[in-house]
């Protein structure tokens, strides 16, 4: 078995509290993966106390990995996730972009596609603005932000997530709320886009 170059993988970085954002960043990685050469590796971030901001245990119990900047380096491209609180990121996600600084200093994300994504508990509940401010630390480190074209169709048909900034899903707080045939659609058609743009950034740089 021949294995996929780390330049050929797609970073998919999400924080989780609920499970909302993980099933979302699951279905997004099957659709790098139905990109031809492409894969995905996912991530996600620890919690952080709210008095301290010091990070939990290095080494998760169960689940994906915590991200390293190593992950960060390695990747061919971004997709980042998270809930929508108060309509921006989460303290742990806005923590760990935060320590990124030395990447940013040294151009290691330059040129690299992203895209975002969120949920909220309602439709209007911030989730465009969370996406637009997810998006400003990726372009302080100078990568290409990638979003939805109306191509998707399913942007017309959706009555519950779904944006031109980037997925989105709408849950409720009293169950666990599944995707919409729309959430799920854009969902795959976002890792499938990052995929297939990284990997023609790369053929273009050989």
């Amino acid at each position: 078995m021949i294995q996929t170059p780390r330049s050929q993988e797609i970073l998919i970085l999400y924080y989780s509290p609920g499970g909302t954002t993980a099933e979302m960043a699951n279905i997004i990685a099957r659709g790098v993966e139905e990109i031809k050469d492409m894969r995905a590796r996912v991530r996600t971030v620890p919690d952080v106390s709210p008095v301290t901001e010091q990070s939990a245990d290095v080494i998760p119990e169960n689940g994906p990995l915590y991200a390293t900047t190593d992950d960060l380096i390695e990747c061919a491209g971004l997709i980042l996730g998270c809930p929508t609180h108060f309509g921006n990121m989460p303290a742990a996600m806005k923590h760990f972009i935060d320590n990124t600084s030395a990447l940013w200093m040294g151009g290691k994300l330059v040129g690299k596609p992203a895209a975002v994504f969120s949920a909220s508990t309602s439709i209007h509940g911030g989730q465009e603005s969370t996406l637009l401010t997810m998006m400003l630390p990726l372009l302080h480190h100078g990568m290409l932000i990638v979003g939805l074209p109306y191509t998707e169709t399913a942007l017309f048909q959706t009555k519950t997530g779904g944006t031109p900034y980037g997925a989105t899903r709408v849950t409720n707080d009293m169950d666990a709320t599944p995707l919409s045939d729309e959430e799920h659609e854009l969902c795959l058609a976002m890792g499938k886009r990052v995929a297939s743009i990284a990997k023609k950034l790369n053929q273009t740089n050989e």
